[in-house]
């Protein structure tokens, strides 16, 4: 594996995505914070305004992805989707009540929707078969580095601003703009080779799916049921004691991990086959989950949210590279949408099942749910 052979594109839009996922994870970790401490939003409905605007975010993806395979046009989404969402990080500092806040944050996911799928189809056609786990996990390294960077870059800002949280969202936005603009100057699109015909949309038949696609989408959609928010971990570990330096600090370390083994876990996906990485990393997540609902202590903490950090790498990329098997690049677009908004519906149940089951019974409930999910996922996956 030689780093300077990565495509020029591939380089760029990590680069995109470095910036982007600093300014928001600038913001992510104090976000719950924000909503319970300063807007006084009940559990409950953070539960529901992260289930919600996740399902924004991936049903929007699908219905972008058909229409960037419509036009055979992939930049102007991307674009259009990174300008999005910065300019969320704007109007959650002006947030006064949580309707705002929601109107916010469904732009930002909006915006995610407007150029997932759009950007990985321009990674999959800088790909190989032989590499594609690797230009995936490469790129969500980058993913990842920003998001180490970002909350750490959070504490000097609330440090120096005396923990003004609102100031802080106002300065995320700054490198969320500097994403747009390199995109805007330096990412190239690909000049289209028409395969086929112009302006035609892909059409899913769920029938003339091969096997093992039909039960990959089924496990991906009952783990997505489990896996809610990451607004519920770093809620428990405010509730197990921590300091918001310190909730900021551990979920710094969930990031360190996932970008030290996310271009690693792509290689092995090429080398031995996506589908064992991919049940490895599930059988990770049901692990944490089950760790987090027992531990009482939050000196586990520290060693806990670094493990869940290899569950995403090992999930991540290395699933759209074991979806990218089964399908075309002209078509890419739609099936990645497909995907996201397929998982979507399960993540936006999760998190309202998440919420309930914190607020009505204990914080553990949700964690103990989610192991169930998962390790059901895994065993069903290898099964087949």
């Amino acid at each position: 594996m030689q780093i300077p052979k990565v495509p020029r594109n591939v380089w760029l839009l990590g680069l995109v995505s470095f910036f982007n996922d600093l300014a928001s994870e600038m913001i992510y970790p104090i976000m719950p914070i924000f909503l319970t401490t300063v807007l006084n939003v009940s559990i409950p409905l953070i539960g529901f305004i992260e289930g919600f605007v996740e399902a924004v975010a991936s049903i929007s993806k699908f219905a972008f992805g058909a229409i960037s395979d419509y036009f055979q046009k992939r930049k102007i989404f991307v674009t259009a989707g990174y300008s999005l969402a910065a300019i969320s990080k704007i109007l959650i500092g002006l947030a006064q009540s949580w309707p705002l806040v929601l109107f916010a944050r469904f732009c930002d996911r909006l915006g995610k929707g407007l150029r997932t799928a759009a950007r990985d189809s321009i990674l999959l056609e800088n790909a190989t078969s032989k590499n594609v786990g690797f230009i995936f996990g490469f790129h969500r390294a980058f993913d990842s580095l920003g998001a180490v960077i970002g909350p750490l870059l959070a504490l000097v800002v609330l440090y120096f601003l005396k923990d003004n949280l609102r100031s802080t969202f106002f300065i995320a936005a700054i490198p969320a703009f500097i994403a747009v603009t390199l995109l805007i100057l330096f990412v190239k699109e690909k000049p289209l080779v028409q395969a086929q015909p112009a302006y035609k949309f892909v059409r899913i038949n769920w029938i003339l799916f091969p096997a093992k696609l039909k039960i990959f989408l089924l496990v991906s959609f009952l783990f997505a049921l489990g896996n809610s928010s990451d607004a519920f971990l770093l809620l428990h570990a405010k509730n197990l004691g921590l300091s918001t330096t310190l909730v900021i600090l551990v979920y710094v370390l969930y990031n360190v991990t996932q970008t030290l083994f996310a271009t690693p876990a792509g290689s092995l996906a090429d080398k031995f086959g996506a589908k064992k990485v991919f049940a490895g990393g599930l059988l990770v997540f049901s692990l944490v989950y089950f760790s987090f609902g027992f531990i009482k202590s939050s000196i586990w903490l520290w060693l806990i949210f670094p493990i869940y950090g290899i569950y995403i790498a090992a999930t991540d990329g290395v699933g759209k590279a074991y979806l990218s098997e089964f399908i075309k690049h002209e078509e890419s677009g739609t099936f990645f949408g497909a995907y996201y908004t397929l998982t979507a519906v399960g993540t936006f149940l999760a998190s309202i099942i998440g919420g309930l089951l914190w607020y009505y019974f204990t914080p553990a409930a949700t964690f103990y749910y989610g192991c169930i999910m998962a390790l059901a996922s895994f065993i069903i996956f290898l099964s087949f």
